[in-house]
C-alpha cells in the first residue's frame, strides 16, 4: 500500500512521532530556528513581503533593495512603504509561529511554511505547507490556532 505525503504528515502529527519526511524539520534532539527561512537561508518568509499580504491581499516577492534585519533574520519588502510599516510594527506583520506551518504547530509538530499558502485571521498572518494542509487547517482553524498558540514556541526547542 502506498502512503501519500499528506497522510504521512498527518499520521506523524497525530501520533506525535517525527518521521523521516521532507516536510518535518526537527526532532526532539534538534532545536529549530525561531523563524523558518525556507530555501533562502536567513531570509524570512522565503523572501516574500509580509506586509503585502495585508496591503495587497496576495503573496508578493520582496526585493533585496528593501530589506531589514529583525529578530535574527532578514526580511524583504516590495517597496519602501512596506519596509517602513514593518520597521514600525514588526509583530503586526510577521507570520505567526515564525512562518512555520500553522497546521503542524497546531498539532504539536514542525513543518515548513509556504508563502503561497496563507491566510490572515483576526489580523494575524498564518502560513501552511501545502494547499491540502491549508484546506484541512481552515476547516478547524480556530482549534488549530488555539492549539498552535499553546504549542508555540515549545515546538522549536
Amino acid at each position: 500500500m502506498m502512503i501519500s505525503r499528506r497522510r504521512l504528515l498527518r499520521a506523524s502529527a497525530y501520533s506525535g512521532m517525527v518521521l523521516f519526511s521532507p516536510f518535518v524539520l526537527t526532532s526532539a534532539a534538534t532545536a529549530a530556528p525561531r523563524h523558518y527561512t525556507g530555501y533562502v537561508r536567513g531570509v524570512a518568509v522565503g523572501g516574500y513581503d509580509p506586509v503585502a499580504y495585508f496591503t495587497l491581499g496576495k503573496a508578493t516577492k520582496g526585493s533585496t533593495a528593501f530589506s531589514t534585519k529583525w529578530d535574527g533574520v532578514t526580511w524583504r519588502f516590495a517597496n519602501a512603504r512596506n519596509l517602513e510599516k514593518f520597521v514600525q510594527t514588526p509583530h503586526k506583520y510577521a507570520p505567526q509561529y515564525g512562518g512555520y506551518c500553522a497546521y503542524a504547530v497546531g498539532t504539536g509538530t514542525l513543518a515548513k511554511g509556504n508563502p503561497n499558502n496563507w491566510k490572515i485571521v483576526t489580523g494575524k498572518l498564518y502560513l501552511n505547507i501545502t494547499r491540502d494542509i491549508q484546506n484541512t487547517w481552515e476547516r478547524k482553524q480556530s482549534h488549530y490556532i488555539k492549539q498552535g498558540d499553546k504549542n508555540w514556541p515549545r515546538v522549536i526547542k
